[in-house]
């Protein structure tokens, strides 16, 4: 397996899979940047390892599934599904208690051997309308 790759695969197993946060500093970057639909702050190692531990909090029994991982040179993509249950504050909302599955893919690029980007897609509407929070309205159809 690359080692970028290997990489990956430690950082999904060991800090989402097993709540180990020290990980970040070996997988990214000191100049990490992330970008994520959702806004904070989330440069550095710093920044990753306060995702995972709000994410974490939030589903303390939190179990995650790698569904595809693949490298191409600087690029690796992760696909995952995630299951667990809402027990602690997440995107203010309250602890529900409902056990939820979410989906998400990420692409990371590499610098120096450790994720220097990572773009990151999560299914937030279905996790919102699992934990029971308003949604927006839909999109009215386009004019035919």
């Amino acid at each position: 397996m690359d080692a970028r790759v290997s990489l990956i695969h430690r950082f999904y197993t060991e800090v989402w899979g097993k709540g180990n946060l020290d990980v970040c500093d070996e997988v990214f970057h000191e100049d990490y940047l992330r970008h994520d639909p959702r806004p904070g702050d989330a440069h550095g190692p710093g920044g990753q390892k306060r995702i995972a531990e709000s994410l974490r909090a939030a589903l303390p029994d939190l179990a995650w599934q790698i569904d595809v991982l693949f490298g191409d040179g600087e690029y690796v993509c992760g696909g995952w599904t995630a299951t667990g249950t809402h027990k602690g504050t997440w995107a203010g909302i309250e602890p529900t208690g409902r056990t939820v599955r979410f989906s998400g893919s990420n692409i990371f690029r590499f610098a120096d051997g450790k994720v220097a980007e990572l773009w990151n897609h999560r299914d937030d509407l279905g996790l919102m309308r699992q934990l029971g929070a308003q949604t927006p309205p839909s999109a009215p159809e386009p004019p035919q």
